[in-house]
This record gives structure tokens, C-alpha cells and sequence, in this order.
């Protein structure tokens, strides 16, 4: 439990810190810090480095992100209506397509973030808080502090989605405790709503 606290601290500081820093690029300091999590969570937990995804790991995973590909299609449509700066927010979160080569973020996203961010808050910090305060609790504390780190983006729409997002992946894993199958989700999920087909409100005021 001390090693998931330890990291959270972390996360909470890098992730502080790739949002507002002005280093680099943000891809490239999203991939380092997450790349690290990934990293400590495999260090501290030495069991993630067994997994290998099956055919059925792949194919739930698909269906996942299907899943929640649709709950943000809706989302995007009542964020826009809802709150009076969500469609910027919105804007803005897809300006980061225009930061680097399309090529190279799905690369960091598919090779890198996503791995990276399911073996921590899933396989790290999920599993020790549900060991901790029970499947259930653990889940939702996991999804709180999911939602929590990307505060400091500044951006609301992007911390809902956050939270959205952490609660989806949150659930399939306390029910499958399969991480392969949470890792091809992300994946599948972040290339295709951020690079192959944006939501409906991006495609029209963030053109590429």
C-alpha cells in the first residue's frame, strides 16, 4: 500500500507538471511521466510483468472502447450545451493534435500512455486499494484520484472526461481482472477518439 501512495504522490506531481510546464512538448512529457508510472508500477509489482493479452482480451477490449467511444459521443454533445466553457475546453484538448506529427502521438499513445496508464492506476493503485478498502471502494477511490491528478490541466471538460473515463475502465477491471483487456481498451480508445474520429463538435471547430 505504501508503494500505490508513493506513486500517487508522484502522479500527482508529474502529471501537475506535464500540464503546465512548458518543456519541450506535451507528448513528450506526457509519455516520460506516465512512461515512469508504468515503469515503478511494474518495478513494485512484479506479477504485471506476466501479462500477455488473448484473443478475448483484444476482442473485450474492442468492445470496451466501442462502449465508451459512445458515452463520449454523447457527452461532447451535452458538454457543449451544459457548460459555458465547454465547448473550448473541448477545442482545446483536440489542439493538441496539431503539437507533433499524428504518426508519433499514436505511437506514444499506443506504445507508451496508455500501457503506461493502466499499469499504474489499474494495475498499481486499483489492486492495492482494493486489497486495502474492498473491490467496490477501492474502484471509486481510484477513479477519485484519476480524476483529481488532470485538475491541474485547469480544464473542467477534460477532468469530467477524466473521471468518466477512470470510472469506465475502473469498473471492467473490478469485474474482469483482466489488464490486458483494460490496456487494449485505452489504447483502441485514445487513438481513435483523439486521432481517427474525433467527436462530432472537434471535427467541426477543430479542423486538422
Amino acid at each position: 500500500m505504501t508503494d500505490a501512495l508513493a506513486g500517487y504522490a508522484a502522479a500527482l506531481f508529474g502529471i501537475g507538471w506535464a500540464f503546465r510546464s512548458r518543456w519541450v512538448n506535451f507528448w513528450a512529457r506526457m509519455t516520460l511521466v506516465t512512461g515512469g508510472l508504468g515503469l515503478y508500477a511494474l518495478a513494485v509489482r512484479p506479477k504485471l510483468r506476466q501479462i500477455r493479452p488473448t484473443g478475448r482480451d483484444v476482442l473485450v477490449g474492442a468492445l470496451s472502447a466501442a462502449g465508451l467511444y459512445v458515452v463520449f459521443q454523447i457527452g461532447d454533445r451535452v458538454t457543449r450545451q451544459v457548460l459555458p466553457r465547454g465547448a473550448s475546453e473541448i477545442e482545446s484538448i483536440y489542439a493538441l493534435r496539431r503539437s507533433a506529427p499524428r504518426w508519433l502521438i499514436a505511437l506514444l499513445l499506443s506504445s507508451v500512455i496508455a500501457p503506461g496508464e493502466e499499469l499504474f492506476w489499474r494495475g498499481l493503485l486499483q489492486a492495492s486499494l482494493g486489497e486495502r478498502l474492498g473491490t467496490r471502494r477501492g474502484t471509486l477511490v481510484t477513479s477519485a484520484c484519476y480524476a483529481a491528478v488532470h485538475v491541474a490541466s485547469g480544464n473542467l471538460t477534460l477532468t469530467g472526461a477524466a473521471a468518466t473515463a477512470g470510472v469506465f475502465w475502473g469498473v471492467q477491471y473490478a469485474l474482469l481482472r483482466r489488464l490486458a483487456s483494460n490496456i487494449v481498451s485505452h489504447i483502441l480508445w485514445d487513438v481513435w477518439i483523439f486521432l481517427i474520429a474525433p467527436t462530432p463538435g472537434a471535427r467541426r471547430d477543430s479542423p486538422s
